[in-house]
């Protein structure tokens, strides 16, 4: 129960369209050594009203690669307990190496805005062929404004390549960070011993803060390059996180609370300017993401407060939290404006231990 609960609090809080999605990843247990990376694969609606649903498969075996990685994603409503759309897919690499991994995006054949949850499991896959690693790919120029402007190398080694293509996979600032978006390039044939420009310009999601270049032909494949989304500097510069402390209904700080209790989150915020000078305000949407303090962390709690800064100065921001498992958990914040571009950058981290 409480998973469901924290599934569809998840997606309420992060989809920015009016009709909210809950998700629901079975957890399958790996088949064999094919797994999927995490129990919560990013769900949107798209622009056409398709219900999309991106996520990412791991080759956790040291020493094959595997092919035909097969996902299903079953699509429900509110009021049916059968599916009312079963889609099967593929993930974006046809080759995912040993101890690799590969995105995956799935989309709902037709729209439908009463689709509110999305369920994945894996299939099947095979084991394949070692694909080599003769092509490389790196980051010349990346911009950020109204658009996203990039523009990139693509290195063939010694043999011909077809149907070439080059990806981007966008990732947001949680952490662990969730897949929410892929992008293709196709280069088609590629000759040998060439370096092949690259470009794209094109809107992507508010909430992207990176994505993972690589690249995939017929016969080669490269290595995953991380490159970071510059933020806006009149954005970065708006608001800082100076404080964060849990306190409990009387306002005194706590550093360990008792099981069920309820604490209040708070941060202080300091704002240098007004979004809107007209009006002298700054609206804004305020995350708290619990977490527990381990190797894997689950998120145990995300709370969300919509607010707005009134003129310059320090002011506060304050999220309820109710905790229901015991032991040591680390506190994250964030600040960003409704459009979900970060305003501030992370909040400190503080550690709360639950007895």
């Amino acid at each position: 129960m409480q998973k469901l609960i924290l599934s569809t609090f998840l997606i309420l809080l992060l989809v920015p369209f009016s009709q909210g999605f809950s998700q629901e990843h079975s957890d399958n247990a790996p088949t064999l050594s094919v797994s999927l990376a995490n129990d919560t694969p990013f769900v949107y609606q798209d622009s056409e009203g398709h219900a999309i649903v991106v996520g990412v498969v791991e080759n956790n075996n040291s020493l094959t690669p595997v092919t035909n990685v097969e996902i299903q994603v079953n699509f429900f409503d509110d009021f049916n307990p059968s599916p009312i759309e079963v889609i099967k897919g593929k993930t974006i690499l046809e080759v995912i190496p040993p101890n690799g991994k590969s995105p995956y995006v799935i989309r709902s054949q037709d729209p439908n805005p009463n689709i509110t949850e999305a369920s994945v499991s894996l299939l099947g896959f095979d084991s394949s062929e070692v694909k080599p690693k003769g092509l490389a790919v790196y980051s010349s120029e990346v911009l950020l404004d109204d658009e996203l402007r990039f523009s990139g190398v693509l290195q063939n080694g010694g043999a011909p390549n077809s149907d070439t293509n080059v990806y981007l996979a966008f990732y947001d600032g949680f952490e662990p960070p969730r897949m929410i978006g892929v992008s293709t390039i196709n280069l088609g044939n590629v000759a040998p011993n060439t370096e092949v420009p690259f470009e794209i310009s094109e809107k992507i999601d508010s909430r992207a803060v990176g994505f993972l270049l690589f690249a995939e032909s017929d016969i080669f494949y490269s290595d995953f390059v991380d490159v970071k989304i510059p933020t806006p500097q009149s954005l970065t510069k708006l608001v800082s996180i100076s404080d964060v402390t849990v306190k409990d209904p009387l306002g005194n700080n706590l550093s360990e609370i008792k099981l069920g209790s309820t604490v209040n989150i708070e941060s202080e915020a300091w704002v240098q300017f007004a979004s809107d000078q007209s009006t002298n305000e700054t609206p804004y949407r305020y995350y708290v993401q619990i977490k527990e303090a381990r190797v894997t962390p689950f998120v145990e709690f995300i709370g969300k407060y919509d607010g707005r800064f009134i003129g310059t100065g320090l002011q506060s921001q304050t999220i309820d939290w109710i905790p229901e498992k015991k032991g040591l958990f680390f506190i994250e914040t964030f600040v960003w404006d409704r459009n979900n571009i970060p305003i501030a950058e992370q909040g400190p981290f503080v550690l709360i231990n639950v007895t």
